[in-house]
């Protein structure tokens, strides 16, 4: 097999997953597109230092998370550079320049498979609207179905970091969840 049919085998089966991941981090279709495209582009680049047979989803969304960064990095240095050398704006008309912000073994994992099993536009925007370090991990367990050893090594954090930041991304979600499940049938509603 030809190194254009190995990665078309291997890592074009993940490219809805990169694509979800992706909107996670950047919170628009269009910019998760282009994040979605620039890591295909980067994996089949280094497709020869991929080792066949290992995880390919989790070697994109390592790929896919260290290319948002470094596209943030860029583009907070950039602003920062337009800040110092433009004139401020005079007039009422004031333009924010500021950044927009960003947004387990699924088997032994009974929390996130209860997660999975109700996801609507309502979860997903209370998933967006976690912190970053928390809607990460969230996204790669309880929707990509991630473990935590592969979280950890995606994210570049131990192991208890990751369940720790996924247990307690959880229980932000509940908080933020708990009248919509009442709503929904899901959960028992509170007693008046």
């Amino acid at each position: 097999m030809n190194r254009a049919e190995s990665f078309e085998s291997e890592a074009l089966p993940h490219l809805d997953a990169v694509y979800r991941f992706a909107l996670r981090l950047t919170g628009s279709a269009a910019d998760a597109e282009d994040l979605t495209q620039e890591t295909f582009l980067r994996a089949f680049r280094a497709w020869d230092r991929f080792t066949p047979g290992t995880r390919a989803k989790s070697w994109l969304f390592t790929i896919c998370r260290n290319t948002f960064l470094r596209q943030r990095k860029r583009e907070s240095h950039h602003r920062e550079i337009l800040e110092r050398h433009t004139p401020a704006p005079t007039g009422s008309a004031v333009v924010d320049t500021s950044a927009v912000p960003f947004l387990g073994d699924p088997v032994l994992d009974p929390e996130g498979d209860f997660f999975r099993s109700f996801l609507d536009r309502t979860v997903l925007d209370a998933i967006d609207s976690l912190p970053a370090e928390f809607r990460e991990v969230v996204t790669l367990a309880d929707l990509e179905g991630l473990a935590y050893a592969e979280i950890a090594e995606v994210l570049e954090l131990p192991v208890g970091t990751v369940k720790s930041r996924l247990f307690r991304g959880r229980r932000l979600l509940q908080e933020r969840l708990r009248d919509y499940a009442a709503d929904q049938g899901i959960i028992p509603a509170p007693a008046p």
